[in-house]
């Protein structure tokens, strides 16, 4: 991708049978000004409502989820996933989709036709700069069942993905891409939907895959591919089109992302739940830290490995909120638990202790020459264990406050989950 945002050159179509629900629908896609980002907007609705493909509007389906769907004032729009996709990796900024329906023609069940019409309308560079999410810190995300989703720094876009079934004919299989249009268009775009024979039957009880066949999808018998010659390539075609799903969800951060994301055994709603925490950390990383490590240093007495704050993002005269970024790297896992690494609860209140301190000593004309020390700690809860490859939130509260005394009340959090809670005790003292 260029440095400048990119659209369409022309109103483009395409129509078909959507996947779950069977409907004969018509999408059109038209250009759109720079910073427009990708919206949809349904036709057969009475009032013209234009729904960002942003996380911000991303919902559940009250059936299985096999899909991404989103929602503003009450206009829906579902399976979206395969042309966002095509939209991110071919550079697509700003796009307007127009359907009939509220679910897009699934067609051959990949993105590839997506891609034909994108091509043939043309992409043109638009006269404003591209913005995009450069992760600077690991992000994490584990599920149940053996769901992980990890992202990296990595100067480009690029994702590595392993799916693991009970099943003879997929078993398991990684493929790693950096998502170029190149790479998207040779070994991605034509990998298609798979499904279980056995579970074609559940689907349709729910109403679901109305409109899926051999034709938009791959189907998996018992020992053999139902379809095999349809298969598009050689090899790893099954984990291809999680790769086509996971950069498709990805578009919904809003701006193109630069980082390496690593995913085992996930679904859509992991991606999407995923998304909502990377877009978080992005934007909290984004933020001008109030102070960063150095000048942290300067006041705090602590140097590695009982440093324990890694930056300020938020100070006033009674609230601190600062962060810790948990790593494999920390050497208290080496033996807390091997195998099983779990950051120490003392070393939780330590940090949050010590994000106070920072507070607390800037009370003080000259910070660095003052001492805090904890006197006592009261109501400590520890809600979650906090694991490698999650950020600890700090949040300190000053409540009381005598000459060299004060109390605050601290929270800890890992995203918007409250991990460990603590009523803090501190004095000051001379550093001689």
């Amino acid at each position: 991708m260029g440095e400048k945002q990119c659209t369409i050159g022309r109103e483009v179509s395409n129509s078909g049978i959507s996947l779950h629900f069977g409907q004969e629908v018509k999408v059109t896609f038209k250009p759109a000004p720079p910073n427009f980002g990708i919206r949809f907007v349904r036709l057969d609705l009475p009032e013209r409502i234009e729904i960002p493909a942003l996380i911000d509007y991303v919902v559940q389906p009250k059936d299985v989820s096999r899909r991404t769907t989103l929602r503003k004032d009450g206009a829906e729009v579902e399976t979206v996933e395969h042309l966002l996709a095509a939209a991110r990796a071919l550079g697509i900024d700003n796009l307007l989709v127009e359907l009939d329906s509220f679910e897009p023609p699934e067609l051959d069940g990949s993105s590839y036709p997506f891609v034909q019409s994108f091509q043939k309308a043309g992409i043109v560079e638009q006269d404003a700069p591209r913005k995009y999410y450069v992760l600077k810190e690991p992000v994490h995300l584990q599920d149940g069942d053996g769901v992980q989703i990890t992202a990296l720094p990595h100067d480009g876009f690029r994702i590595s993905f392993t799916i693991q079934y009970d099943h003879p004919v997929i078993g398991t299989e990684f493929a790693s891409y950096e998502i170029t249009p190149e790479n998207f268009i040779n070994e991605i775009m034509k990998s298609k939907t798979f499904a279980l024979m056995r579970d074609i039957e559940p689907l349709k009880q729910m109403g679901l895959i109305k409109g899926g066949s051999l034709s938009n999808a791959i189907v998996i018998g018992d020992d053999s591919v139902v379809n095999e010659d349809d298969l598009p390539y050689e090899n790893n075609s099954f984990v291809r089109h999680k790769i086509l799903d996971l950069v498709g969800d990805l578009t919904l951060l809003g701006n193109p992302l630069k980082a390496h994301v690593i995913a085992t055994r996930s679904g859509h709603a992991n991606h999407t739940r995923f998304t909502e925490v990377l877009k978080k950390a992005l934007e909290e990383q984004t933020r001008q830290p109030v102070m960063d490590i150095r000048q942290i240093e300067k006041i705090m007495p602590h140097r590695y490995p009982f440093l324990l704050v890694d930056r300020i993002v938020e100070m006033s005269t009674d609230r601190v909120v600062g962060i810790k970024n948990v790593t494999i790297n920390e050497p208290f896992f080496n033996g807390h638990f091997p195998g099983q690494p779990v950051m120490p609860g003392v070393l939780i209140i330590e940090a949050m202790g010590q994000a106070g301190g920072v507070l607390f000593l800037n009370r003080f004309p000259e910070p660095e020459k003052h001492l805090v020390y904890f006197t006592k700690f009261d109501n400590v809860k520890f809600r979650k264990p906090v694991v490698p490859g999650d950020q600890l939130r700090l949040e300190l509260e000053l409540v009381k406050l005598r000459r060299r005394v004060c109390v605050m009340e601290a929270k800890a959090y890992v995203e918007d989950a409250l991990v460990a809670e603590a009523t803090l005790s501190s004095m000051v003292m001379d550093r001689n």
